[in-house]
C-alpha cells in the first residue's frame, strides 16, 4: 500500500544549494547508519522514514555496510521504498557508498574500480533500484591510485547507475585532487560527507575552504558527536544508552572536562529555547558552506525534536563567542 504523503510536506523545510550544482538538499537529511538494520524494529524504521518524508526530508543516506547486519539497511529501505513510497521516487535523493569492509577477500573494501562498481551493483540489487542519486567513495584509499577511484565514480554516473558523484572522509589535499580529476573527466564532485560537530572540527578551516572554492557541498555527519551533544549524559551514563552498548562511543569519551563543556553548552541552549541537540545542529547550519546536516533517529519523536532545530538557526555574536570560549577550554 502506497503511503499517502503529507500534501504540505515542502512548506516548512529549508532547502539549500549544494555547492554550485543544480541540486538543493534539505537542511536536515536522514541517515540510516543505525536503527534501520536487520536487528532493529522494521515498523519503527518505516514510521521514521514516513515521518521524515512527510516533514520535507527528501534525502536518505545509506551505505553498503549499514545495518547491522551489513547490507540490511539498504534491504529494509528498499522494501519500504518499493512497497510504500515508489510513487515519490523522483522527489527523493537516495545516496549510497562503498569503501569500508563489506565482503571477504581482496576486493571487498577500499577504493578499487572492482570494489566500487561491484558494490554499487549489489546496493542497487538490495534496494531494487535502477539508480541512486549520489554514489560516494566512502573513504580515501592510500594504496589505490586516486585516478582509478575517481574513474570508477565517473563510470557509475556514465552508466546511469548514479546521477552524481561524491566523496566522504577525504582530507583537504586529497579532496582537491579528487575534484580536479572528476572535473577533467566531466563528472563534477557534487558533495563531500564529513564528520563535523562542535566536538569534531577537523574540517575547519582548510577543507571548508577547498569545498567553497571548488563549488562542492558539505553534508555533516555525526552532528551530535554520537550523542554527547545532547542532554542524555548530563547526569552520568544512563542504562541502555549508546555508550553502554556501542563500540563507537566509549566511556572514556565522556571525560570530566568534556562533561563540564556539555553542561555549559546546555545552559546556552536553554537560554535560546532549544535543547542541546537542537543547538548543535543549528550551530552547524550557521555556516553557509554546510549544505545539510545528516541526522540519525531511533524514533519519530527524536526525528521531530531534531527537525525543531530549524526553528532557530541564527546566533548573535555573544552566543557564538560564549560557545567558542567553552569549546576552546582544555
Amino acid at each position: 500500500m502506497q503511503h499517502p504523503a503529507n500534501e504540505n510536506r515542502y512548506n516548512n523545510m529549508l532547502y539549500q544549494r549544494c555547492g554550485r550544482s543544480g541540486i538543493k538538499l534539505p537542511a536536515i537529511s536522514l541517515g540510516l547508519w543505525h536503527n534501520f538494520g536487520s536487528v532493529d524494529n522494521f515498523e519503527n524504521g518505516k514510521s521514521i522514514i514516513f515521518e521524515a518524508f512527510d516533514k520535507g526530508i527528501t534525502h536518505f543516506d545509506l551505505a553498503n555496510n549499514y545495518g547491522p547486519e551489513p547490507g540490511s539497511a539498504e534491504e529494509n529501505f528498499g522494501k519500504i521504498l518499493n512497497k510504500h513510497l515508489k510513487a515519490y521516487r523522483d522527489e527523493m535523493l537516495i545516496s549510497t557508498k562503498a569503501g569500508y569492509y563489506m565482503w571477504p577477500g581482496p576486493y571487498g573494501e577500499w577504493g578499487s574500480r572492482k570494489n566500487l562498481l561491484s558494490s554499487l551493483d549489489q546496493s542497487l540489487k538490495r534496494m531494487n533500484l535502477e539508480y541512486v542519486d549520489i554514489f560516494y567513495s566512502h573513504r580515501f584509499d592510500p594504496e589505490t591510485p586516486l585516478e582509478e577511484t575517481m574513474q570508477a565514480l565517473d563510470h557509475a554516473v556514465r552508466q546511469g547507475k548514479a546521477l552524481y558523484a561524491g566523496i566522504s572522509n577525504y582530507p583537504a589535499d586529497k579532496t582537491r585532487e579528487a575534484e580536479s580529476i572528476l572535473r577533467e573527466l566531466g563528472t563534477p564532485c557534487l558533495i563531500h560527507q564529513a564528520r563535523y560537530s562542535m566536538f569534531e572540527r577537523w574540517v575547519e578551516p582548510e577543507l571548508l575552504d577547498v569545498l567553497d572554492k571548488r563549488g562542492i557541498g558539505l553534508i555533516a555527519f555525526s552532528p551530535l558527536a554520537q550523542g554527547l551533544l545532547t542532554n542524555r549524559y548530563l547526569k552520568g551514563i544512563p542504562e541502555g544508552s549508546r555508550m553502554t552498548r556501542n563500540h563507537f562511543l566509549k566511556n572514556e569519551h565522556l571525560t570530566p572536562e568534556k562533561l563540564e563543556k556539555i553542561k555549559d553548552l546546555n545552559a546556552i541552549a536553554e537560554n535560546r529555547g532549544q535543547s542541546l541537540a537542537q543547538m548543535a545542529i543549528a550551530w552547524l547550519l550557521k555556516d553557509p558552506r554546510v549544505t545539510s546536516v545528516l541526522i540519525g533517529a531511533s524514533s519519530v519523536r527524536q526525528l521531530n525534536d531534531n527537525l525543531d532545530s530549524l526553528n532557530n538557526i541564527t546566533f548573535d555574536k555573544e552566543e557564538l563567542d560564549k560557545i567558542e570560549s567553552i569549546l576552546s577550554r582544555q
